[in-house]
């Protein structure tokens, strides 16, 4: 996909709350920014780490700019988390991701026991899918990690496609990894041990587990190819 233009460039100070950020400007202004993303960021959330923002002004916005990319060394970092099903629908009609299947109807935000899963797709095998996706920020040592805080939301996302599962529905959990250094993705133990086992878990039921990493540049982001998944780490 493309990214929004122009991008602007800024400068990290500090977080206000879970979804605003303080940066300054390069004309030296200080400004707030939604951060559309509630997980840590602990990689780029670093004082006088550069920011890439849009400028999104609207009377009912509290903030005039979203913050799109940040940077992890000489990694580009996309931070929006609301990006995930977008990106892997777009990487099927590439056909970067060949696992669901040709589309050939779908469903977005689909209410289930009292949750929500980002996609209901319908394969030109007749195959129907239910996919959860997961923004994948974190990499440490090539290694994509999620989560990077506890998530007792996703937890529960895993339990709801394992039912799925169990029922002989085709459920699996995608790990786009926003970034294009990643090697492979494993659970974060540390963050969240128990997503971590019930991930296995599900697994084992028959969830189909898939993670991506993502080519990214200042003008767009794509799913770029599979990378494998590890269950035990380290």
């Amino acid at each position: 996909m493309n990214l929004p233009k122009p991008l602007i460039g800024a400068r990290f100070l500090r977080r206000l709350n879970r979804f605003a950020i303080l940066v300054r400007l390069q004309n030296g202004k200080t400004t707030v920014a939604h951060l559309p993303n509630s997980g840590r960021l602990n990689e780029v959330l670093k004082s006088g780490n550069r920011f890439w923002l849009v400028r999104l002004k609207s009377e009912k916005r509290r903030t005039d700019f979203d913050a799109v990319l940040a940077q992890d060394g000489r990694t580009l970092v996309s931070v929006d988390a609301r990006l995930p099903p977008k990106l892997l629908l777009e990487g099927v009609e590439l056909g970067i991701v060949s696992e669901l299947g040709k589309i050939v109807a779908l469903k977005k935000e689909v209410p289930i026991n009292s949750h929500r899963l980002d996609l209901k797709l319908v394969n030109d095998a007749s195959q129907v899918w239910w996919v959860e996706t997961k923004s994948v920020t974190l990499v440490i040592d090539g290694i994509a990690m999620f989560p990077d805080a506890l998530t007792l939301r996703g937890q529960e996302h895993l339990k709801l496609l394992a039912e799925l599962a169990r029922k002989g529905e085709n459920a699996s959990v995608v790990f786009v990894v926003q970034r294009n250094d990643a090697k492979l993705f494993a659970p974060n133990e540390l963050a969240d041990q128990k997503f971590a086992q019930i991930l296995r878990e599900v697994a084992n039921l028959g969830v189909k587990v898939f993670a991506y990493k993502c080519q990214i540049t200042l003008n767009s982001l794509k799913i770029s190819e599979r990378i494998p998944v590890r269950f035990n780490f380290p």
